[in-house]
């Protein structure tokens, strides 16, 4: 006889029936299925738990947390009810809650896998790391072939650091799963953290071959084949991805960053601005959207992009490239601090190697230069004469070119000079490291900084025990690994020092070397020529593009209102932003004829040039580095407003090189005024003129043989102090 106070049973036919809903996708179906039980059958966990399931599934996380919470107040005891509440309440961002539900099922069910799994999901998410590692290690230890678990582990381990225990893991979980995409993938970018690019170039590939709509291993594909220079196939992988997933900012930014290695700084700048269209908080996006738009002279927005790059440093994002801020901002701090977030995330001090074991004292003091420019370029046109004066019995001289050899006659003079010219661009940044560490360089020299084709990851490996940065990047890398920042007194008063992270050493006369005597087109050229009228004052700068400002353009605008009949020449790096500064002048009331644009030339021809101007027009705040020298060179004075930063001091420390600080103006104002007079005042300007040819024949800016002696006594001194134990410090040379 049967009680009728006891609650109906639910059967398995009905159960199996809302199963079969639930399996096909057919929720909503399932949901209505599942009410319609719960009239009959009211406290059956199972079906709450099931329901909690379906609202998951439809995106209803409320509805889902409060179904599973219905399950366990009926059954306290049901596991994967615990489980499933803890996995909502996650997604919901209640991690606290979301813990002790996981952490209740595993009370029930100690070998509850999926809690495991789940629990250390969260602890990761947490910062738990240490409880993380062990929750992810239970799991696998209950279910060793649990692929997923393998391949999370693989990458918190990344996330820490730990790379090689991240190939492990990685490598498990493909060992149980070869079809893995995923732990593939992940495995790529591991083994690209330890320099390994084929391998990762394999992995990366196989992962595109398990799942060709793999859009994240077409871009890190993309990403190896730029470490390894391979442009061509890095942009064929770039577009890839995008194709996959148009919106994917990281992707877009990824080709632009490609397309500007390649010079292309049209494409450059539109995937800039795709990409900040889409994520205008991507790493690094504004700086480079900023200088790609400079580039074109492109000055729209730019106040208001400005301002908020500055928030952006000052709240420590990553923000900029160190090195494109010189371009548009002349604030110490702010420079210091961008480039402390920028160096702490590309390019933070390593300890894949061991440390470096004390080097003997060597009867000659081995000199490392490091560089991608041992070939036709401002570095070579300073430097030349210096590798060739260097005192070859107190020092050995190795050339580290990681640069295109060009075959020319610069490349040519690089190599004839050092002792060693090594062309290491086939090698990792590793590789290179350990050479240099097998060679015992004692001082290694970086002569790229933050520019473009550098590879600070080797002085970040700490290639020698004494590191120093000079003449390419002037500003501070705020790397702890550069011990020494090679200026002068102009460029870094000591009262600044606190904004650079490296000691000072101090040249007597300026930071910047020059090679003695040029090689000077003996071609006579006139103004007709180059497209300049027959008479007029005749103003240039020859600085790129992208270092001319608003501020800096709108005072030239001025400048050409009050010289009457007057032009002014600069150099055209395209002619997207020649077509711009013509139509920025037309809205200051200068005639665009006014704007004279020179074509790019061989550099000796564009020496040659420079002597049909009467005064050249410094930028701010990036001043003219090789162009000053080339102009004073030239007899042709250069008119500079100091400001407080490295770039914007440069000149000032070049014209004090050559006894004219009559040429250095303090502000806007003066500046303007100043260029004003001289051009209006041609005696005054005659006078300057004799004053600098007199000076070039006598000028340290030119005299090589006393920089090399300079710099060599600054090297010694800081062998000496390594050697005696001593932390680096400021260096005067006297």
């Amino acid at each position: 006889m049967t009680d009728s106070n006891q609650p109906p049973t639910i059967s398995k036919q009905q159960i199996d029936a809302v199963i079969a809903l639930y399996s096909k996708g057919q929720y909503k179906e399932a949901i209505d299925q599942i009410k319609a039980l719960n009239e009959t059958y009211p406290n059956v966990p199972f079906l709450f738990n099931l329901i909690g399931a379906c609202y998951k599934s439809l995106g209803q996380i409320e509805g889902s947390a409060k179904m599973f919470q219905t399950a366990v107040n009926i059954k306290p005891d049901y596991a994967e009810a615990h489980k499933n509440l803890g996995i909502v309440l996650k997604d919901l961002g209640r991690l606290d809650e979301s813990v002790e539900s996981l952490k209740r099922a595993l009370a029930i069910d100690s070998n509850y896998v999926d809690a495991h799994y789940n629990l250390a999901n969260i602890f990761k998410e947490n910062g738990q790391y240490d409880d993380a590692i062990k929750s992810y290690e239970n799991a696998i230890a209950i279910n060793p072939s649990f692929a997923d678990a393998h391949n999370n582990l693989g990458n918190l381990f990344k996330d820490l650091g730990e790379t090689d225990k991240a190939i492990k893991s990685y490598s498990k979980a493909i060992e149980i799963s070869p079809q893995f995409a995923h732990a593939h993938n992940n495995l790529g970018t591991a083994l690209v953290d330890h320099e390994r690019f084929d391998d990762a170039v394999k992995s990366y590939k196989k992962a595109i071959d398990i799942n060709p709509q793999f859009a994240e291993a077409h871009n890190n594909l993309g990403n190896v084949f730029k470490e390894l220079r391979q442009l061509n196939d890095a942009i064929q992988q770039y577009k890839i991805a995008i194709s996959l997933n148009p919106n994917s900012a990281e992707a877009l930014y990824n080709l632009g960053s490609a397309y500007k290695k390649r010079d292309k700084k049209e494409q450059a700048l539109l995937f800039f601005e795709k990409a900040w269209s889409i994520n205008s908080n991507m790493n690094f996006i504004l700086g480079d959207l900023l200088t790609a738009k400079m580039n074109f002279c492109f000055w729209d927005n730019y106040h208001n992009l400005l301002s908020e790059l500055k928030l952006k440093i000052k709240d420590n994002q990553k923000a900029v490239n160190p090195f494109n801020l010189l371009g548009f901002l002349d604030d110490l701090h702010l420079q210091m601090e961008a480039a402390k977030v920028f160096t702490n995330y590309q390019y933070p001090e390593r300890y894949d190697l061991p440390l470096n074991s004390p080097y003997i004292k060597h009867p000659k003091i081995r000199i490392g230069y490091f560089s991608a420019d041992f070939h036709n370029h401002a570095t070579m046109h300073l430097m030349a004469e210096l590798f060739e004066l260097h005192d070859k019995s107190s020092f050995e001289l190795i050339a580290f070119s990681f640069g295109p050899d060009q075959n020319d006659e610069w490349r040519q003079r690089a190599s004839n000079s050092f002792n060693q010219f090594i062309d290491v661009r086939l090698k990792s940044d590793i590789e290179i490291t350990l050479l240099a560490r097998d060679m015992e360089i004692d001082i290694a020299i970086d002569l790229k900084g933050y520019t473009r084709d550098c590879r600070p990851n080797i002085f970040a490996q700490n290639c020698a025990p004494i590191q120093v940065s000079y003449l390419g990047y002037p500003g501070t890398s705020s790397a702890d690994y550069i011990h020494y920042l090679i200026a002068d007194h102009t460029l870094i008063p000591k009262n600044k020092q606190q904004y650079y992270s490296e000691k000072i050493v101090y040249m007597p006369n300026s930071y910047q070397v020059n090679v003695s005597d040029r090689n000077i087109s003996k071609n006579s050229l006139s103004r007709n020529e180059l497209g300049l009228p027959k008479t007029g004052f005749v103003f240039c700068c020859f600085n790129n593009n992208y270092k001319i400002t608003i501020s800096t353009f709108s005072g030239w605008m001025r400048i050409l209102k009050a010289v009457k009949g007057s032009v002014l020449c600069l150099f055209e790096n395209n002619s997207m932003s020649a077509k711009n500064l013509k139509k920025e002048a037309l809205k200051h009331g200068i005639n665009d004829d006014r704007l004279i644009f020179a074509a790019q030339m061989p550099v000796e021809e564009h020496l040659n040039r420079i002597k049909l101007a009467d005064l050249f027009l410094d930028t701010l705040p990036y001043n003219a580095h090789t162009t000053s020298s080339d102009s004073l060179r030239m007899n042709v004075p250069v008119l500079t407003c100091i400001g407080q930063s490295f770039a914007s001091r440069v000149a000032a420390s070049i014209v004090n090189a050559v006894n004219l600080p009559e040429l250095i103006t303090h502000s806007q104002e003066e500046y303007e005024s100043l260029a004003i007079e001289l051009a209006t005042n041609p005696d005054k300007l005659k006078a300057i003129k004799e004053k600098l040819a007199s000076n070039l024949a006598t000028a340290p800016l030119y005299d090589t043989k006393l920089f090399a002696k300079n710099i060599e006594s600054a090297y010694t001194q800081m062998y000496e102090r390594h050697h005696q134990g001593l932390e680096p410090d400021h260096i005067y040379v006297e």
